[in-house]
């Protein structure tokens, strides 16, 4: 079974991070949620409020296979500025394990230093980015190497099918399209 860690800090943007767990959950796969602090409950962009399995301090980086950072402009500010998902992104990046963000996040993996080649993110966000040897796309999602990015609130499922694919393979995705009944 595949471990995949979700920080979840406050401001996240609800759909992006339910959507994600909600997926890999289906896939089989083990997702643990995890605040950045001792307090379990956290409280989305849109005032609902998830609770975390633990603290992120709880965990070891070395147990998982990927990291998913869930974007919302609040949220993506509170992951950047904290110094333990900084150094799990370097860690598992350096591994060469997934490291997948959404919406505003992909901020958080260039702050780390993981963010590089292709990319995508919510649109104007990439003025937060250094560009340098980097280029954003249109696309929904990009996968460039071990670095999974995607747009935003309405391309949640299929950055989780994406995730899905990388992490439990090709005929794990086409069973959940049938299942969620994708429309393409």
């Amino acid at each position: 079974m595949k471990n995949v860690m979700v920080p979840i800090a406050r401001g996240f943007e609800e759909i992006e991070l339910v959507s994600v767990v909600d997926i890999l959950r289906r896939a089989g796969v083990r997702v643990v949620l995890a605040s950045l602090d001792s307090h379990k409950r956290v409280l989305g962009a849109h005032n609902i409020v998830i609770e975390a399995d633990n603290a992120l301090p709880e965990f070891d980086s070395e147990d998982f296979d990927a990291i998913v950072l869930a974007g919302g402009y609040n949220g993506m500010q509170n992951l950047a500025n904290n110094e333990l998902v900084m150094l799990w992104l370097k860690q598992l990046e350096s591994s060469q394990k997934l490291v997948a963000a959404i919406c505003a996040s992909p901020i958080v993996l260039d702050k780390a230093g993981v963010l590089k080649g292709d990319f995508t993110c919510y649109p104007g966000c990439e003025s937060q980015i250094n560009m340098e040897h980097k280029n954003k796309k249109s696309n929904a999602v990009v996968k460039n190497g071990n670095i999974i990015t995607s747009t935003g609130p309405a391309t949640a499922v299929v950055f989780a099918l994406e995730l899905v694919k990388e992490l439990c393979g090709e005929i794990k995705v086409k069973e959940l399209y049938d299942e969620l009944k994708m429309p393409f």
